[in-house]
């Protein structure tokens, strides 16, 4: 869809998506309900089991507490109460359903800069119902503690050199993966603002700047404007930039983008591409070992 002017969309943590489906046996993409900083409120009209994974927020199930990553059945009437996130930003509940809404291109998630797809085209709000057809029984699940996904207000994010890193000094580059970032509150689904560099060499940086013909850019493009503010592009974020980009995040960790919120610090980590080739091969091997816990077989389930 990038080729057509439409970014990705979807789920900003989709590796959290496909566990909670994972643990009710849904396709990997099944539309989940997401969460941001602050969850919904929701009363159940029917029995069913849900899964709830991603961000640790407090969560109530008839005001007592429930956990994620295990399966938690539901009656009709009951109220589940999704508070203030604790740690990491986003949470993921799945159903063992189908979500009754129309698809845009093949996709049931909703673009909420455009204000299309998903829920009446925009973000659900409070008094909104939602339709679940096609309800199956699932067994009680749980997962290995050992494979939660755990969240700080602290990131390491290993990168690769950008298309444009040449054009930047190195007295700037070096200050690039010396300094710890802060998320900014103006952060949003289409990009994750940093706060700047600080760097002191502005008519070294300006001397090497080129005029730049915009181009493509995808999720995790971090491209380094004249203010010297780092936008990380996301998931949401238009499909082509004019700023120079001085890295790239690695495949296996744009889902950690996801789980970022204002105020959290974050640090880049420089590698080359064999390297990141070689953790993408790692992490797809853990999320392997990881379906087999739960005695599921299908090994490209969960391919990132």
């Amino acid at each position: 869809m990038m080729d057509w002017g439409i970014p990705w969309g979807g789920a900003a943590d989709p590796l959290s998506m496909k566990i909670a489906n994972l643990l009710l046996d849904n396709s990997p993409n099944n539309p989940v309900l997401e969460a941001t900083l602050l969850g919904p409120r929701i009363e159940f009209q029917c029995d069913i089991t849900i899964a709830i994974a991603g961000a640790q927020f407090t969560t109530m199930l008839n005001d007592s507490p429930i956990e994620n990553y295990k399966t938690v059945k539901i009656k009709s009437g009951d109220i589940l109460d999704i508070g203030r996130v604790i740690s990491g930003a986003r949470t993921y509940i799945a159903f063992p359903a189908k979500i009754e809404i129309p698809q845009i291109l093949g996709s049931a998630g909703t673009h909420i800069v455009s204000k299309f797809g998903g829920l009446n085209d925009d973000a659900i709000r409070t008094g909104d119902t939602i339709d679940l057809i096609n309800i199956r029984p699932v067994r009680e699940l749980a997962l290995n503690k050992n494979f939660h996904l755990i969240y700080t207000n602290q990131s390491q994010i290993r990168i690769v050199p950008g298309s444009e890193s040449d054009l930047f000094p190195e007295t700037l580059t070096a200050q690039f993966y010396k300094t710890t970032f802060e998320v900014s509150p103006q952060s949003n689904r289409m990009g994750i603002r940093l706060s700047g560099l600080k760097h002191q060499q502005e008519k070294e940086y300006e001397a090497k700047k080129v005029p730049m013909i915009s181009s493509g850019l995808y999720p995790g493009s971090i491209q380094v404007p004249p203010d010297e503010k780092p936008i990380i592009s996301f998931i949401e974020g238009q499909t082509i930039g004019g700023y120079p980009r001085i890295g790239h995040v690695i495949k296996a960790e744009l889902h950690r983008l996801g789980q970022l919120k204002p105020s959290d610090k974050i640090r880049f980590q420089k590698i080359n591409l064999g390297e990141a080739k070689s953790i993408l091969k790692k992490k797809r091997e853990l999320l392997h070992q990881l379906q087999l816990s739960l005695g599921k077989h299908e090994k490209e389930f969960l391919i990132l």
